[in-house]
């Protein structure tokens, strides 16, 4: 396979970053996006050929077009988007929560896709490329107190499922990672617990306590794999990362 250009999104969040990077850079380049420039430096001093990071705050919507500009300007291509950036947002029953919240939340999970879509389009019908985004089981199932992320999830499959439609030489997929064992799951039993329903908080816990989180690598390389290779007859779907249709990916 020719080496490709990714740009990945929300890989330095966490001690164990949930797409592995090392991998693909065994043969790929690489354009990190991330809010903070210090955790990613040695990743970039090791692989300086092959990595370029844009650092930035992912509710800017200026972010997505620079890090697609330094794509293009470093490796003379874009073939491809992991859209892994996502905050838990404010929790609690929606008579509770605020407007305001809603927002932001929408603006980081949401809107930033649509800005890092919309700047790479050009690149991506030009490299015939993919994009991949980390969605959630939240978005298709009823979760009290929880309702800010599972809508921003849910408006992103369907986000992905209007690119597949629209871009018939951009394959796109969403990709369900599972209970992963990030920041996002320590938020959950940390946090938010007095915010939570209690049958939800407890669900948390009970996995982290019964060591059924996934280890961020599972799925990771299986989304690492997918976005350069990702199976066009696909493009649009909503799947789970350890599903029939990625069994290919999961070796």
């Amino acid at each position: 396979m020719a080496a490709k250009t990714i740009i990945v999104t929300g890989a330095s969040r966490g001690k164990h970053p949930q797409i592995p990077l090392q991998p693909m850079l065994t043969a790929h380049n690489v354009v990190v996006v991330a809010r903070s420039l210090e955790p990613l430096q040695k990743l970039r001093d090791q692989y300086s050929k092959q990595v370029e990071v844009v650092a930035g705050d992912l509710a800017d919507m200026s972010l997505p077009q620079k890090a697609v500009d330094i794509a293009i300007k470093s490796f003379g291509q874009l073939d491809g988007m992991v859209l892994n950036h996502g905050i838990l947002g404010q929790t609690g029953k929606i008579a509770t929560t605020d407007v305001a919240n809603w927002q932001e939340a929408f603006n980081i999970n949401f809107m930033s896709l649509v800005a890092f879509t919309t700047a790479a389009i050009p690149a991506l019908r030009e490299s015939k490329g993919n994009v991949v985004f980390t969605s959630s089981g939240a978005a298709v199932k009823k979760y009290r107190g929880w309702a800010i992320y599972a809508a921003s999830k849910a408006a992103m499959n369907n986000f992905a499922q209007s690119l597949g439609c629209e871009e018939p030489d951009i394959t796109s997929l969403a990709i369900q990672p599972g209970m992963v064992d990030t920041d996002m799951q320590v938020e959950l039993r940390d946090v938010h617990g007095a915010f939570l329903d209690a049958e939800m908080h407890s669900k948390f816990t009970g996995a982290h306590k019964d060591g059924l989180l996934l280890k961020p690598e599972q799925p990771g390389h299986v989304m690492a794999k997918v976005v350069l290779d990702a199976p066009k007859e696909l493009t649009g779907r909503f799947l789970a990362w350890n599903g029939e249709e990625l069994k290919a990916f999961q070796e």
